[in-house]
């Protein structure tokens, strides 16, 4: 009856460090295969109604690109202010896409030149450019991410 008892209690011992091995070797590969991800690109940009899912990934960002900026111009083409000196100077602004699509500025570059001629340029810019359309969030792996993307607005009174 000893025998029969102590090889029970060993084939036991020897089952759960089957499993625990199988947990180990899961993790090891789940941590293997995080670390082959590129996490500073995306599969797919995010994608306006002019854009189509099925580009190239280029052409996407592209198209992305391109209707972003138009989207920016529409919304600050009417934008007037008087200057006392001339301004020629680049501002760039700092958007966020969330995994909603929704667009909002998260920074716009603070340049001491364009505040002495123009004070409330920040505020005005960030207004007008936060009511800017939604759009088709970014995927990565298969899910929705959040991405950030820097535009230049370039300003020139000459």
């Amino acid at each position: 009856m000893r025998k029969l008892i102590w090889i029970s209690f060993f084939g036991l011992l020897t089952a759960c460090d089957f499993f625990v091995s199988k947990e180990e070797a899961t993790q090891k590969l789940v941590e293997e295969k995080l670390l082959q991800i590129d996490w500073d690109d995306v599969d797919q940009y995010p994608l306006f109604d002019a854009c189509r899912e099925d580009m190239l990934k280029p052409e996407q960002r592209a198209c992305f690109e391109d209707t972003m900026m138009t989207q920016l111009n529409k919304a600050l083409e009417d934008m007037e202010f008087e200057v006392k000196n001339d301004l020629n100077d680049t501002v760039l602004i700092d958007f966020l896409i969330d995994e909603h699509g929704f667009i909002t500025i998260q920074n716009v570059e603070e340049k001491a030149k364009v505040l002495k001629e123009i004070e409330n340029f920040n505020s005005e810019v960030t207004r007008r450019l936060n009511d800017l359309t939604t759009v088709a969030p970014a995927i990565k792996q298969g899910i929705p991410v959040s991405v950030r993307f820097r535009l230049p607005i370039i300003l020139n009174t000459q």
